[in-house]
């Protein structure tokens, strides 16, 4: 649950009106997403959890917040019709459910935030110049970033590689 409290928190704080993106006072804010497979049913498994992180936030959808889905069927034209009428219908934010949907929404704006949902690698597709920092309107999770690599050998050579003896698991 990291992962949906992380990028609910990204998106939460990009919806904050101190931030400067949220709408005018008595407005709700819109939070875009587009998905990748073609219905809202296929999509249950990701859209409870990320209500659901909203909702713990304190969020009331249909008072405090609004969710504007699309569903592209993994279609590559619609990936980029369903984007940019995500930008027209302008929303607060886009959350990005996959790389397609990522690529999409990128084309679609460079002003609106994107959030994206575990993007194996932002950096080589393009979509941020680094992991520390990102630049641009996109912002996200990386849980396989090939930067990360070299990182995460030195974490377990010194948490645990190294205090074990050969043929010792850990």
């Amino acid at each position: 649950m990291r992962r949906r409290e992380f990028l609910v928190g990204i998106a939460g704080l990009l919806l904050h009106p101190s931030f400067g993106i949220a709408q005018p006072a008595g407005s709700v804010p819109v939070v875009g997403v587009l998905w990748h497979a073609g219905s809202a049913e296929e999509e249950k498994d990701f859209a409870t959890p990320l209500r659901a992180g909203f909702a713990d936030l304190g969020y009331i959808e249909g008072k405090t917040i609004k969710f504007e889905e699309r569903f592209p069927a993994e279609q590559k034209e619609l990936f980029d019709r369903m984007a940019t009428e995500l930008v027209d219908a302008k929303v607060n934010v886009i959350v990005a459910g996959s790389i397609p949907a990522a690529l999409a929404a990128q084309r679609a704006t460079s002003l609106i935030p994107i959030v994206l949902v575990a993007n194996p690698d932002p950096v080589g597709l393009k979509l941020v110049a680094s992991l520390s920092r990102p630049g641009g309107n996109i912002t996200g999770l990386s849980s396989m970033g090939f930067d990360l690599a070299v990182k995460r050998l030195e974490v377990v050579r010194e948490g645990g590689l190294a205090h074990c003896a050969p043929g010792q698991s850990l």
